[in-house]
């Protein structure tokens, strides 16, 4: 499939009086009737990928959203709905032997990848069958059967390992390349620039992603940067850098397929800001009196999953019908996965000294 070139794919961000930037509306073809005929640049079969990946982070953390307020599951809960995009189109620009790690937003992620939905619903409930046995939470998902590396509690901490597993990919010659998702507020951590300078330096087969949703938490990109446009920050040691429209999966699979072309040539790295919204807050704790409703209602005409299902139905790819089966798979699969982790028992105890360290029998002073 041929690459877009990366300039001609990207959405402009202007920022308006709240104090939030915001992704503009690319400007209607002047001949319309023209443009209406254009047929999609992806199969039906990526388009009802999209579609049903998509689907399930969504349904999966409104699922979650809504067993934390029951305190089925506890601690933080940070919710990807509206992000979608950012996950779905990349999976489909790279292969099952690339490495993934991220953030603590980061349940949609393995699911995108394939981990089975009942083993991350039994990790937020903190049981034994989860997918890191009970022990890490909502914000530590590992799967390495997916080659998903976490899930990441210390904010920019996973941007300096994704260079490292990178330089292991380089070391071992294996052609594979590692994605490393971050949020906009890690961009301040001096990790991110060290992990930059060196992956530039040693050429390592990594593509670096801000996942920029607007907001650190409660306090947006204005007020805490001197640069908004936050791609530019690769420019500092010579690194490709663009802006990508993040609520949209076709802009993100052509970013991404051409930082992957790149890092597998031996070019090095990329970094690529994905500008997009999440629909919730930052966490679940979140009050969100730092934005309007109306700026949340102004993205979600934006929704990613929304587009996708218009793209499907108008080149008639799937009838609504189609669309609706899936859409039942999906609510089976996620109610399914409460049942699998309601019943699904708590780590024993004992299990706090396993799994950290190498010698078991390591001399723990036990009260």
């Amino acid at each position: 499939m041929a690459i877009v070139p990366a300039g001609l794919i990207f959405a402009v961000r202007i920022f308006k009086n709240s104090d939030m930037a915001t992704t503009t509306k690319s400007k209607p073809a002047k001949n319309s009737k023209t443009a209406s005929k254009a047929k999609p640049s992806f199969s039906k079969e990526t388009y009802l990928f999209w579609y049903e990946s998509m689907l399930l982070m969504r349904k999966f953390e409104e699922k979650a959203g809504q067993l934390y307020g029951m305190q089925k599951i506890r601690g933080f809960c940070h919710l990807y709905i509206g992000q979608e995009a950012c996950v779905a189109g990349a999976v489909t620009a790279l292969t099952k032997d690339d490495k993934w790690i991220t953030a603590y937003r980061d349940h949609a992620h393995p699911l995108a990848l394939g981990t089975n939905p009942n083993a991350v619903m039994a990790e937020l409930y903190g049981k034994e069958t989860g997918i890191s046995k009970g022990k890490g939470g909502s914000m530590h998902i590992f799967d390495k059967n997916v080659n998903f590396f976490g899930g990441h509690g210390i904010v920019g901490g996973q941007v300096p390992l994704g260079a490292g597993i990178a330089f292991a990919e380089k070391y071992n010659k294996t052609g594979n390349l590692c994605i490393c998702y971050m949020g906009d507020g890690a961009v301040r951590q001096g990790a991110f620039h060290e992990a930059l300078n060196l992956a530039m330096l040693w050429k390592l087969p990594v593509i670096f992603v801000i996942e920029n949703n607007g907001y650190a938490m409660g306090t947006s990109v204005k007020r805490t940067s001197n640069v908004t446009d936050l791609y530019t920050l690769g420019e500092a040691f010579d690194m490709p850098s663009f802006p990508v429209d993040g609520m949209k999966p076709e802009a993100v699979h052509d970013a991404v397929a051409k930082a992957a072309e790149r890092a597998r040539a031996g070019d090095g790295p990329t970094l690529l800001e994905f500008r997009t919204y999440r629909y919730k807050g930052h966490s679940m704790s979140d009050p969100q009196k730092y934005r309007t409703k109306e700026e949340v209602e102004e993205y979600k005409a934006m929704d990613p999953i929304e587009t996708v299902k218009e793209t499907i139905l108008k080149n008639k790819f799937a009838t609504q019908k189609d669309l609706d089966k899936i859409d039942e798979k999906i609510v089976k699969q996620v109610e399914e996965s409460v049942k699998f982790s309601e019943e699904s028992n708590f780590p024993d105890p004992q299990e706090a000294m396993t799994d950290i360290y190498e010698q078991r029998d390591y001399p723990f002073v036990i009260d």
